[in-house]
């Protein structure tokens, strides 16, 4: 009765851009630990299977951006952290830099970035893990969403 959305990849029903926060995960978890170059890890993390299904252009924001302006989302989320940054795991650290670069750079709502940022840390991170990044990226909301935070309209769409 129901059709999956085209948006949704076949199967366990994620969507590309879903998959594209995965994998921008996966590369900026390989690349904080290893010490790796940029492009072996992007390069590494287009070889793993099912990557065709990921939304391409999303998945390249979200890694290259972040590494782009790593120095500068690291100082936003840092003072609504408990401890140092060099001390939070690094699936932690690598959703909080997808969390902050979203709220910094898109027009993506949010809820919803909260809202994979959580899935993420629940299928990848801590037990508890998925607690500590809302409660981070929810204080972040406040500054960089406030138009949204107040269900306001965004002050450069007023008339």
């Amino acid at each position: 009765m129901s059709r999956k959305s085209s948006s949704k990849a076949k199967g366990c029903g994620k969507s590309a851009r879903r998959r594209a926060r995965e994998y921008a995960l996966q590369g900026l978890y390989e690349w904080l630990i290893s010490n790796s170059s940029v492009e072996d890890v992007d390069a590494a993390v287009r070889q793993v299977p099912d990557y065709e299904r990921v939304d391409e252009e999303f998945y390249k924001e979200l890694f290259h951006g972040i590494v782009e302006q790593f120095v500068d989302l690291e100082k936003i989320y840092e003072p609504h952290i408990d401890r140092d940054i060099q001390k939070l795991s690094p699936i932690e650290r690598a959703i909080l830099l997808i969390g902050t670069y979203e709220l910094k750079n898109t027009v993506t709502p949010y809820k919803v970035i909260i809202n994979e940022a959580v899935e993420l840390a629940k299928s990848f991170g801590g037990t508890e893990g998925f607690r500590y990044v809302n409660g981070v990226l929810d204080k972040l909301v406040a500054e960089y969403r406030p138009y949204e935070d107040r269900d306001e309209p965004e002050p450069s769409k007023k008339g």
